[in-house]
C-alpha cells in the first residue's frame, strides 16, 4: 500500500502564499525648488533668450514609487530626506496596498539601508547597483515632471507645491507607461513571475 506523504511548504513559500498579489515597484526621491528650472529656448539668430528667473533655493522633497507593469503610482511630499521620512513613506505605502507583497527597487543611498530602518512586513527592498540611476525608471518620470515646470517662476513654496501636485495628478497611465515601462524590466518581472 503506497504511503502518502503530505509535503509541507517551505517558510519562504508559505510567506509568499499569504499575499493576494505580488507587485514590483521602482522608487526614488527628487527635490523640487523655487530655483527656476532653465532649459534651452529657440530664438532668432543672435538673440539671447530673456526670462526672469528665481534664485531662491527653498525646496521640497518628493518621494515616489511607480509600478511599470500596471502603471500605478504613489507620491508623497516631505520637507527633508532621511531615514525617518523614508520609514514613514514605506509605512504609508504598505498601508495603501495592505493585501499585496511589494518588491521595491531602490538605490543604495544611506537611509535606504540604515540599520535603524523599520520595513513593513509586505515590503521587500531590492537594491540597484551603486551609481546607476539609469536603471531606475522613476528617474525619467522626475525628469518629465521637471520639464513641465521649466521656466516657471514661483514666489512661494505653496505655489510650487500646487504646480507639482497638478503635474502629478495629470500623469496618465499612458505617460507613466512610456516613461517607466522599459521592455527589459517588463520581461524581467514576467520571467520572475513576481
Amino acid at each position: 500500500m503506497p504511503i502518502l506523504i503530505k509535503a509541507s511548504l517551505s517558510p519562504c513559500q508559505s510567506f509568499l502564499k499569504q499575499w493576494k498579489k505580488k507587485r514590483c515597484w521602482t522608487q526614488d526621491e527628487s527635490w523640487m525648488g523655487l530655483h527656476t528650472i532653465q532649459r534651452r529656448k529657440l530664438t532668432g539668430y543672435g538673440i539671447k533668450p530673456q526670462r526672469k528667473v528665481q534664485w531662491d533655493f527653498t525646496y521640497l522633497w518628493l518621494y515616489g514609487a511607480v509600478e511599470p507593469l500596471t502603471r500605478a503610482s504613489f507620491f508623497y511630499e516631505f520637507t527633508h530626506l532621511d531615514t525617518v521620512c523614508f520609514e514613514k513613506i514605506l509605512e504609508l505605502f504598505a498601508s495603501e496596498y495592505p493585501e499585496d507583497l511589494h518588491l521595491i527597487q531602490v538605490d543604495k543611498v544611506g537611509f535606504h539601508n540604515s540599520l535603524n530602518l523599520s520595513i513593513p512586513e509586505n515590503v521587500i527592498l531590492l537594491f540597484q547597483p551603486a551609481y546607476s540611476p539609469e536603471v531606475n525608471p522613476i528617474e525619467r518620470l522626475w525628469g518629465y515632471v521637471k520639464e513641465q515646470l521649466k521656466w516657471l517662476r514661483f514666489e512661494r513654496i505653496e505655489e510650487l507645491r500646487a504646480a507639482v501636485q497638478k503635474e502629478l495628478k495629470n500623469l496618465t497611465k499612458e505617460v507613466i507607461a512610456s516613461l517607466t515601462g522599459w521592455e527589459f524590466i517588463l520581461v524581467a518581472i514576467s520571467v520572475a513571475e513576481f
